[in-house]
C-alpha cells in the first residue's frame, strides 16, 4: 500500500499494489500545469481509493483528459486518460519511499530549453 496527498491534506489517497515504474512527461502542457516536467506512475483506477474528493478539482485539459488538482493548495496530483482505466498520480505527491524509478522520459521534443536530460534513460520525442 502507497499513500500520500496533497500539500495542505485536504486530499489523501491510496494505492494497492506496487508502484509501476513512472514516466517524466515534458510536453508543454505538463509543465505548464506542475511548473516543471510531470514525474506520474500510471495505476489501474481499481487499486486507487481518494479521499477528501469533494476537495479535488479536475480541469479538462484536452477532448481526453482531464487533470485533478487539490481546489485549497493548488497541489498537481492526478493526469487522468477519460476513457482509460488507469490515472497517472504525481510521484511527489506520494509519501516515501515509493520504490520505484523514472523508466523513460516522454515529450522531450517539446522539454523547456532551460534544463538537460542527462540521465541515460530512454527519451521518446513525443
Amino acid at each position: 500500500m502507497h499513500k500520500g496527498s496533497c500539500l495542505c491534506g485536504a486530499v489523501r489517497f491510496e494505492v494497492s499494489g506496487a508502484l509501476p515504474p513512472p514516466d517524466a512527461c515534458h510536453c508543454s502542457q505538463c509543465r505548464k500545469q506542475s511548473g516543471h516536467f510531470f514525474v506520474s506512475t500510471d495505476v489501474p483506477r481499481s487499486a486507487l481509493t481518494i479521499h477528501g474528493s469533494d476537495k479535488l478539482t479536475w480541469y479538462r485539459s484536452s477532448e481526453k483528459v482531464q487533470r485533478g488538482f487539490c481546489s485549497i493548495c493548488g497541489s498537481s496530483l492526478f493526469w487522468d486518460p477519460i476513457y482509460k482505466d488507469w490515472t497517472g498520480i504525481a510521484m511527489g505527491a506520494f509519501d516515501q519511499p515509493t520504490d520505484t524509478r523514472i523508466r523513460i522520459h516522454i515529450h522531450v521534443a517539446d522539454k523547456g530549453d532551460y534544463y538537460d536530460i542527462a540521465d541515460g534513460l530512454p527519451q521518446n520525442q513525443h
